[in-house]
């Protein structure tokens, strides 16, 4: 069988003083930090839609991706060639997992049962592939907001069938997740909210969410599929407001149906900024409820207010990604997903490795710094410091809920006023983080 990337050897490790841009410089997947090599660290996946399923199209223009092996026809026999080209770019990058949608690797038929078929050839290449390569499947999830029916949802959609469609849906994506042996299943509601309260039953489309998901924790019982769920937040675009705007709603939303004991959250770097947070934020929003599963890796430009899905470039956020991830330990499940895209200008097969190249070094500088930094502890202890007054045998008692108001108030009397704060030291902090990048 010919190659669909003749120019492109596998990509090896170069290291930091190599010039050639189809090798890595910082990512060695052997090389051991503290107990895992980077490979294990990091889990790198690359996501089907952007790489192979996008034309790198916008509404102002067509678009300019060349793919040789696809001939844009939405037939089996292409979707089969397209799959056979992922697992060879898969296989030359060193990605261990992939990820993908439904819709994305098969095409769309004239009927449900039609799709469902489709679906099943490709996923024949898929196993014969994996079997080939070693790669495996991170997550996978179901499309449910590019085709018209799922104008006004999925899940949440006033129209009973487009729920029921979904449904169906989402029951064969998950049975091909677990028959190709996936480590995950996502949800991602990208019509699950509103435009206008004006025509929405808010609390009836909740309820119907919380229902819909309960009937997949309740499917998944049933085929014996033991991956993990994910919830993944996004505030807008394409709706006005989408339920599952960031972590805090998520993790409110999941409490309040019963549902936190059956999902993680897969959080994204773009989708963090979209909601007014920084991703350290969210990070630890989700690491502090036991509920951080997987990452998707991108970052948005700062001069643009839409989801760009850039690739990371900057160390710093790949360093303050990494710390908190170190930090509870590392990944269970998943891992960093590049949900990324080239730009439009950049429509050349070979830029799909510059561009994951790019962010595996990225990440593999941000792990290093990260495991230096806390090896050092500067940062760890002053931050214990910080917050020495709560070691303390009243701050115990509060934090253990045994103190009332009136132990207060006999604790604060005596002193007439409480002690000095100290300086937070932001900027000394600042200076830390850049001594190790």
């Amino acid at each position: 069988m010919s190659e669909f990337f003749p120019e492109v050897p596998k990509i090896v490790y170069g290291g930091p003083t190599s010039r050639n841009p189809l090798e890595f410089k910082h990512y060695n997947p052997d090389e051991v930090i503290g107990d895992k090599t980077l490979k294990e660290h990091l889990r790198f996946s690359v996501v089907y839609w952007h790489t192979f399923s996008n034309p790198l199209s916008d509404p102002f223009g067509a678009g300019t991706a060349v793919r040789p092996w696809d001939d844009g026809s939405n037939s089996v026999p292409n979707a089969q060639r397209k799959a056979r080209a992922a697992f060879e770019f898969f296989e030359k990058l060193g990605a261990p997992f992939y990820a993908f949608h439904d819709r994305d690797v098969a095409p769309e038929g004239k009927t449900l049962r039609e799709s469902h078929a489709n679906l099943d050839e490709v996923v024949k290449v898929f196993k014969d592939e994996q079997a080939r390569t070693g790669v495996k499947l991170l997550w996978g999830t179901a499309n449910l907001f590019s085709n018209p029916r799922y104008m006004h949802g999925a899940a949440t959609s006033p129209n009973l069938d487009a729920f029921a469609y979904a449904g169906a849906q989402v029951k064969k994506a998950m049975e091909v997740t677990h028959d190709l042996g996936g480590g995950g299943y996502t949800f991602w509601g990208g019509r699950e909210g509103y435009s206008t309260l004006l025509n929405t039953d808010m609390k009836r489309e909740l309820d119907h969410l919380a229902r819909f998901l309960h009937l997949a924790v309740d499917y998944k019982k049933q085929i014996g599929f033991t991956g993990t769920f994910y919830i993944e937040p996004k505030p807008k675009e394409p709706t006005k407001h989408q339920y599952d705007s960031d972590t805090a709603a998520c993790l409110n939303f999941l409490r309040t149906y019963d549902l936190l004991p059956h999902f993680k959250l897969n959080l994204e770097s773009n989708h963090a900024t979209l909601a007014g947070h920084e991703m350290m934020h969210e990070l630890e929003a989700a690491i502090g409820a036991g509920a951080l599963g997987s990452i998707d890796a991108n970052t948005g430009d700062p001069l643009l207010g839409w989801d760009t899905d850039q690739f990371p470039t900057s160390i710093y956020l790949t360093t303050q990604c990494m710390l908190c991830i170190l930090g509870m330990g590392g990944f269970t499940t998943g891992g960093v997903n590049f949900d990324a895209k080239v730009r439009r200008e950049s429509f050349e097969p070979i830029d799909l490795f510059h561009a994951h190249i790019g962010g595996m070094d990225a990440f593999a500088r941000g792990l290093k710094v990260a495991h230096a930094i806390i090896a050092d502890g500067r940062l760890s202890s002053f931050v214990t410091e910080r917050y020495r007054s709560w070691d303390s045998e009243l701050g115990r008692r509060i934090e253990s809920g045994n103190a009332t108001l009136t132990e207060l108030e006999a604790y604060i009397l005596p002193k007439g006023e409480a002690n000095k704060n100290a300086s937070g030291r932001q900027e000394m902090l600042e200076n830390l983080i850049n001594e190790f990048i």
